[in-house]
């Protein structure tokens, strides 16, 4: 199986906070990605701008050991490619809250090529930028802006943040980016569903017993605690990534692949969400263990309130999956860094095999990291003469397998989502109304957090959790999948 390479037109492509840690770790080297892939034009130019007194041959330099520190192998060692692809490069030292750099930036756009400018800086320069794109004639009714999350701390925020874009530039030039959704397995999760004719039938509540998706980290906050303390995994994760798998899991078929098409129908979905009760969530804090110091020490409060780890249990008023649970968990500090999807269908009404048979049911899961794949589980006769005896085995598609060599160019979702926007499709892209909606139904529950009180259950760091989220399951009598790379 061979991926196949489609080329997008030539661009300028702004990179705002282009000295960060997110654009050396993801956005530079999956840009020299795509260039070595042949998907990049060689007339696409990429812009560095940030407060750094760097020149063109200081910010070259920069993106060089970038690429060397986290550049995939087989491409960082093309030298002759990696020169090429630092003859795209400029950069301009930049004021995002004054004037200095504008009209040197101004001064380096070409008419008629689309402009995109990425903003990997923080929602508080979100409306700086915006508005001085547009006060200094640089954006074009063709530009296109991406905004990375956290978009908003709550509902208010997120208003705030869509009003100050929406006073500059059009939704359809507005491309909310959530890493997640460029990851081939959630692409050929709609593939599956959209494009088979054997799960559409049964994707419903009168088959599906319940759904569960995880996303599980073995680190902790690290470096990031300032932020996370005042995030937590309720803001980080649920709002955001989660539920975002969830909208694309419940969602209905959209009448064509279209962008609005898409994204009208996630939203249906966040509307339909009910309220979540107090019993149903289940929030933790790792302790300290073997790989290092517990949360309240990471973020250096011995009072903090603040969850790593959230669980719980979700509805959705609607006729394909009223009665269904949804359950969905992430946390840091976990037994192991895994993200996955599982569809558990029910079991047979009736088994004609006898209990000694046992009880069977068909998952269908999508693992999202590490080792992208889909794996269908099916029952079987049990080999041997010892009578009829049933066991489940897996349908396994892993890309690695399914690819071959080729799974290596499979682009990384930033690569991916980048490409899209020069592209113009905001098929993977959130809409504002979709993070308002989001945000309408995450504010109650935090402030209900707030309101009670709640402090988050203490767990072993390496584990899978607090107890309390194990009996979240085990009351309706099932349990959660196990956490495993």
């Amino acid at each position: 199986m061979v991926s196949r390479v489609i080329p997008v037109d030539p661009f300028d492509l702004v990179i705002f906070g282009g000295t960060g840690d997110l654009a050396r770790r993801k956005i530079l080297p999956g840009l020299y990605r795509r260039m070595a892939s042949g998907q990049m034009p060689s007339e696409a130019r990429i812009i560095g701008a940030a407060r750094s007194d760097l020149d063109r041959d200081g910010y070259r330099e920069m993106v060089k050991e970038a690429i060397e520190e986290f550049g995939d192998p087989k491409h960082k060692s093309d030298v002759a490619g990696v020169s090429d692809f630092l003859e795209r490069l400029d950069y301009v030292a930049i004021d995002a809250k004054g004037e200095a750099g504008w009209e040197e930036l101004k001064s380096k756009m070409r008419p008629g090529v689309i402009g995109a400018y990425y903003f990997s800086v923080g929602p508080s320069l979100f409306g700086d930028l915006a508005s001085r794109l547009k006060s200094h004639g640089i954006a074009t009714e063709r530009s296109r802006i991406v905004v990375e999350k956290p978009f908003g701390h709550d509902l208010a925020s997120a208003k705030a943040l869509n009003a100050d874009l929406a006073a500059h530039f059009d939704e359809t030039q507005i491309y909310r980016i959530d890493h997640y959704l460029g990851k081939e397995t959630v692409q050929n999760l709609m593939a599956v569903r959209f494009g088979n004719m054997l799960f559409e039938p049964l994707w419903n509540s009168q088959y599906v017993d319940h759904i569960q998706i995880t996303v599980a980290e073995t680190v902790g906050v690290g470096g990031r605690g300032s932020y996370y303390d005042k995030s937590g995994a309720m803001r980080d994760m649920v709002q955001n990534h989660l539920m975002q798998l969830l909208c694309l899991i419940a969602m209905e078929p959209p009448a064509k692949f279209d962008p609005d098409a898409v994204r009208d129908e996630k939203l249906k979905v966040i509307r339909a969400l009910d309220e979540v009760n107090p019993h149903h969530i289940v929030r933790g804090q790792y302790d300290a263990g073997p790989e290092g110091p517990g949360y309240r020490d990471d973020v250096e409060d011995p009072r903090s309130r603040t969850e790593s780890y959230v669980a719980m249990k979700v509805g959705i008023s609607n006729w394909r999956w009223s009665g269904t649970p949804f359950y969905l968990r992430t946390g840091k500090r976990l037994k192991a860094r895994a993200s996955e999807i599982a569809v558990v269908f029910k079991e047979t009404p009736h088994s004609i095999f006898g209990a000694e048979a046992g009880l069977h049911s068909n998952i269908l899961t999508i693992r999202l990291q590490p080792n992208e794949g889909m794996e269908l589980g099916v029952t079987i006769k049990e080999p041997g003469p010892g009578g009829m005896r049933l066991m489940d085995v897996p349908l396994d598609m892993s890309f690695a397998e399914a690819l071959g060599p080729d799974a290596e160019d499979v682009p990384d979702a930033y690569e991916r989502l980048i490409m899209d926007v020069i592209r113009g499709n905001q098929t993977l892209f959130m809409r504002g109304d979709e993070v308002e909606a989001a945000w309408a139904w995450t504010d109650p529950i935090i402030e209900g957090w707030i309101a009670r009180h709640d402090v988050p259950k203490p767990y072993d760091a390496g584990s899978t959790g607090p107890e309390d989220a194990l009996a979240l399951l085990h009351r309706d009598g099932r349990k959660w999948r196990d956490i495993k790379v």
